[in-house]
């Protein structure tokens, strides 16, 4: 008889394995879905970021779903707006895991607002890809279950200051810079190309944090002879000084930084951005990438969220293109520590829109391949040069 009971226990568990019920040990798991939650800034002025980066998740969420979704469980996402303001972020990472109760994380606001909620990913332990805002707090030290997919803003701005140095030689140099942890950032990758290949500095500014008026700073500028410019602007910061600039008359050799390498910020600049310069690791529309990423994009967003697309449509996309790889790797029991594991393993994971993505044993950070371009206003577009 106990003979019989034994066997009887082992072929129920067995048809429960096989039958494979909802995950026990994480949450955000069902038999039917697994939720994914995302921090942005839907509202203000930087949700021409935060809303192109959720369409990117969306994206890469709808082809996932279109082909089954993963191992059989549908994607559900679980977006919330923190108006870029640092409170709602950690308020909203907290309303996601702690209520809406998501299997994994990704996106998250922007950089003050990513360093901001760490302590919270940390502890929660919870699965994350960050794709919006790449400053290397939030790699170094490597956190155990946080990633983060981009390129650093130093190496950016290197990699930046280098090209036009190398192409303006002997020119005078002018640059400015917001006065917050995006600025330091900026003004350090500067700094060091300035020492290295001797660069002279005619002016250097800085700026407070939502200032509009910036007819003051560019007339110093003019004043002071700059022929080459950083604008280390974000958005309309940098609209503001183009347009400066054009009514004293003056167009020195331009570079900015890739968050204001969007379409829209061209057709604000009008002539006064052609030919300005911008550095990326993300493909330009204009290239056979971005148009083949529009098209895939066509059938799986509605027509509002298709004129949203910008180049955090396509961080976005990669990331969590990385993300939804390494939970389908777990089969069909995913777990957080298994998904984390196979985050760590990821390697040249293509996706189309940047160089392939590769992470490490204690490497969360993609390192992504970096290229020039420039903006060509009467095709509203960015062009790579190098």
């Amino acid at each position: 008889m106990i003979k019989h009971l034994a066997a009887a226990a082992l072929l129920l568990t067995t048809a429960c394995l096989a039958i494979g019920p909802a995950a026990a040990a994480d949450p955000g798991i069902t038999d039917t879905e697994i939720l994914i939650g995302d921090v942005e800034p839907l509202t203000g002025p930087p949700a021409l970021l935060g809303v192109a980066a959720s369409i990117g998740h969306k994206i890469a969420i709808a082809e996932a779903n279109a082909a089954g979704g993963i191992n059989g469980r549908k994607i559900k996402y679980v977006l919330e707006d923190d108006g870029y303001v640092t409170a709602r972020t950690i308020q909203g990472v907290k309303k996601v895991i702690d209520v809406d109760k998501v299997f994994a994380m990704i996106g998250i606001s922007g950089s003050g607002q990513s360093i901001a909620v760490m302590p919270v990913l940390e502890k929660s332990g919870i699965p994350t890809v960050i794709d919006v805002a790449p400053v290397k707090f939030l790699w170094e030290p490597p956190r155990k279950n946080v990633f983060v997919v981009g390129q650093s803003y130093e190496e950016g701005i290197i990699h930046l200051v280098n090209f036009l140095a190398d192409k303006n030689p002997g020119k005078k140099w002018g640059l400015i810079t917001q006065d917050d942890d995006y600025g330091i950032t900026v003004r350090d990758g500067f700094d060091s190309v300035v020492k290295a290949k001797k660069l002279n500095v005619v002016y250097s500014g800085n700026y407070k944090k939502g200032q509009q008026d910036f007819s003051s700073d560019m007339l110093q500028l003019k004043d002071s002879g700059t022929e080459v410019f950083l604008a280390g602007g974000i958005i309309a910061e940098n609209i503001a000084m183009m347009k400066e600039l054009e009514k004293l008359s003056i167009k020195p050799v331009t570079g900015i930084f890739w968050p204001g390498r969007i379409e829209p910020v061209l057709k604000l600049m009008g002539p006064a951005g052609d030919g300005i310069y911008a550095v990326d690791y993300v493909e330009p529309f204009a290239g056979a990438a971005g148009k083949a990423f529009l098209e895939k994009a066509k059938p799986l967003v509605s027509e509002a969220e298709l004129k949203g697309i910008n180049r955090y449509t396509m961080t976005g996309y990669a990331a969590a293109k990385v993300l939804i790889s390494a939970i389908e790797r777990c089969g069909k029991q995913p777990t957080w520590a298994c998904t984390i594991a196979e985050l760590e393993k990821t390697k040249n994971v293509e996706t189309g829109v940047m160089a392939p993505i590769s992470f490490g044993p204690g490497v969360r950070f993609s390192n992504q391949k970096l290229q020039i371009m420039q903006a060509d206003t009467a095709t509203l577009s960015f062009k790579p040069v190098d």
